[in-house]
């Protein structure tokens, strides 16, 4: 006979009669028989459970929720319904309480209209959780790679091994190896401010695992989730610039030369006569025919004289240097 998944409380109506009881053990045996079928009866049937009575459970397998994908899941809720119930299990601490195996979005959504939850309750240890969890990951389409990445990142940080993960997200080992690379490189608060980026497969995230052994660009690019304009991104955009900023080392700054200096130079009667600009290379001597008509010839003929005799006085005004 084949073997039951962990989900799976269905009652077998192939299954063969047990064998009559004596008289004497007929009231321990009917009780016993009554109370196992309710159980298995409670787990098979849909109930309605308060949302205030359920807390979270199991691994963060959603970076963050779309803002309008919510108000769209709440307006179906709204309008149809919800038609596929989430799945609990009875608090292992808490009497009377229950803990969410998945379904998260539907329960946030009901919370907030302020609408019981339809569920599934089930029996489950830790690892009977983690693997229900697994599987209704591997069946849902929209969760995206570094959802599962880190998903499995958080399931081996609490001591499960490769081949349950494997188990629990329907991969081979290899595919393990390389999701486990990407979930444990990056903090999950880090992955919550991008998203779960749906748009971004595993190639990019393995760009940006390399450019973060730069410690650098790792800072860059967690200097850029703090930017007030960061969250005006979807998801995708938001994982672009921080890939971005994590490639683009900024531009070593050259000093911005000062503006040329330009200063009127007056003649003997006060008027200028010509304009001088200083720079880091030098001055440049201008002499325009405008301002000062015929000086700029006479200057032109005699401008060798004139700068022996500048040059010798510039000598002479020099401070005299110590003999040896």
């Amino acid at each position: 006979m084949a073997r039951k998944g962990i989900l799976s409380t269905a009652l077998n109506p192939q299954s063969p009669a047990a064998p009559a009881a004596k008289p004497k053990m007929m009231p321990r045996g009917a009780v016993g028989a009554l109370q196992s079928s309710l159980s298995k009866l409670q787990e098979s049937a849909v109930q309605e459970v308060d949302t205030a009575l359920i807390d979270d459970a199991g691994y963060e397998d959603r970076l963050g929720l779309d803002g309008a994908a919510m108000n769209q899941l709440k307006e179906s809720l709204q309008t149809y319904g919800q038609q596929v119930p989430v799945l609990l299990r009875p608090h292992p601490k808490a009497p009377g309480r229950y803990e969410i195996v998945y379904g998260r979005r539907r329960l946030r959504a009901l919370r907030d209209l302020g609408l019981p939850v339809k569920a599934m309750v089930r029996q489950l240890d830790d690892h009977a959780l983690v693997m229900a969890q697994g599987q209704e990951n591997t069946s849902r389409q929209d969760l995206s790679f570094i959802e599962k990445a880190s998903f499995a990142a958080q399931l081996q940080s609490d001591g499960y091994d490769r081949q349950t993960i494997a188990a629990a997200l329907s991969i081979d080992l290899p595919m393990v190896s390389r999701m486990l690379k990407v979930g444990n490189a990056f903090e999950l608060p880090f992955l919550r401010l991008i998203g779960s980026a749906p748009g971004i497969g595993r190639e990019r995230w393995m760009a940006l695992v390399k450019l973060f052994e730069d410690p650098a660009a790792k800072a860059r690019a967690v200097t850029m989730t703090n930017r007030p304009d960061f969250l005006t991104h979807d998801s995708d955009g938001r994982f672009d610039a921080v890939l971005q900023h994590a490639q683009n080392a900024p531009q070593e700054q050259k000093p911005v030369p000062a503006p040329p200096k330009t200063r009127a130079l007056p003649g003997s009667n006060g008027a200028a006569v010509a304009g001088i600009k200083s720079t880091a290379k030098g001055i440049t001597l201008t002499i325009s025919a405008k301002d000062a008509p015929g000086f700029d010839t006479w200057f032109d003929e005699n401008a060798e004289r004139i700068m022996i005799e500048l040059h010798g006085r510039w000598q002479q005004d020099q401070p005299e240097q110590p003999e040896d």
